[in-house]
């Protein structure tokens, strides 16, 4: 759990001056480096005690892996008219509509969205939360009474890091973004999640009893790896 966000410099990075951002951390037992897909640049996790100076360090000791994760990273997908955004994994290009009234909707081929120009990237994110809070839960429904599986509740969550996540109580959560994925990919990540709610591991039996719930293990897998970084840059 974040305990303190420290403010973000500018750092040069093979020449490249990147934003790195810090965060202290009430959990985290070492310095950690990672890329955040948020913001296209560098997140040091340091503990409570650690220096930002220790956590450049780190990252000076890792610039040519972080250059060429950056070097990597997809062009962040931003909601602004005109865009084309993936809903169940079929191109949406966003309208503007002023006047029209209703916030934010989805029809064949596009997103539309009323009101102000500085509103519209907000209520295309509350669309698209909405439309996977709804789609994604119905699907866990489903797939945990086939299978009598109980889930404590699903939350919709606005995660760069993983796609899914079960809680020892039985609280499944999935990333919002996962509606703009096809729908074999959404449908392998419910039923990866639900699986752990007998086996919280990624032992065999845990994997038999994923395939039981999906068709899609292999081909999603394989998606996610190709498109998963492209996928954590929507928005």
């Amino acid at each position: 759990m974040s305990a303190e966000d420290l403010p973000p410099e500018l750092v040069p990075v093979n020449g490249a001056l990147t934003t790195v951002a810090f965060r202290r951390s009430v959990r985290a037992k070492r310095i950690s480096l990672r890329i955040d897909t948020s913001s296209g640049g560098l997140l040091i996790t340091l503990p409570m005690r650690a220096s930002r100076r220790a956590g450049l360090a780190l990252l000076q000791a890792h610039e040519g892996w972080a250059a060429e994760k950056l070097a990597a990273l997809p062009q962040a997908l931003r909601f602004t008219q005109g865009a084309a955004v993936p809903v169940h994994g079929v191109p949406h290009v966003i309208g503007h509509v002023p006047g029209a009234r209703g916030g934010a909707w989805i029809e064949p081929g596009r997103i539309l969205v009323t009101g102000e120009p500085d509103f519209l990237a907000r209520r295309v994110t509350d669309c698209l939360k909405r439309l996977a809070r709804q789609h994604l839960t119905a699907m866990t429904a489903q797939k945990a009474q086939a299978a009598a599986l109980k889930p404590k509740t699903v939350r919709i969550k606005d995660t760069r890091t993983r796609w899914g996540s079960c809680a020892p109580d039985g609280t499944l959560a999935f990333c919002w973004r996962l509606i703009c994925a096809p729908d074999y990919v959404q449908d392998y990540v419910v039923a990866h999640e639900l699986a752990h709610l007998r086996h919280m591991n990624h032992g065999q039996h845990f994997w038999a009893l994923t395939e039981t719930l999906t068709p899609h293990r292999d081909a999603a897998s394989e998606w996610l790896t190709r498109n998963g970084m492209e996928l954590l840059r929507i928005g």
